[in-house]
């Protein structure tokens, strides 16, 4: 199956900056620019201190596995012939943490402490891309 025919990434005024790191195959995160929080996912302001407009940084993608499961049946039809695959929480080195699959050679072999880095896989045709971790 195509991988444009997974669901391309909804993109708002918070997501914007984090789904165009990606399209550049960078990772992007925020950090507050009051309390030093660091954001893993986008948001308009710091769940900490409630400041607005964190800043944007860039990750150097790299982190471990803290947890993970193996999907075995597909949330919707684009992703059946990926079945099974792993779906991981990842600490990366900058203190934030987010949900992403682990994909490439032995991802079903992962394991929690698995030293891990980005990768980005295309979606649509219009040049978005998801961020994904590969076991190093």
């Amino acid at each position: 199956m195509s991988a444009n025919l997974k669901p391309v990434p909804p993109v708002n005024a918070d997501t914007e900056p984090y789904w165009q790191a990606a399209r550049n195959a960078k990772l992007a995160y925020q950090q507050c620019n009051e309390c030093e929080h660091v954001l893993g996912y986008p948001r308009g302001a710091c769940p900490q201190c409630h400041a607005p407009t964190p800043r944007w940084e860039t990750s150097a993608g790299r982190g471990v596995i803290v947890s993970y499961t193996v999907v075995h049946r597909a949330p919707t039809p684009a992703f059946r012939e990926d079945t099974p695959y792993v779906l991981a929480l990842v600490d990366f080195n900058e203190g934030f943490r987010l949900m992403m699959n682990v994909v490439g050679q032995g991802a079903l072999a992962s394991a929690i402490g698995d030293r891990v880095h980005v990768t980005f896989e295309a979606r649509g045709s219009d040049g978005a891309a998801v961020p994904q971790v590969t076991r190093d």
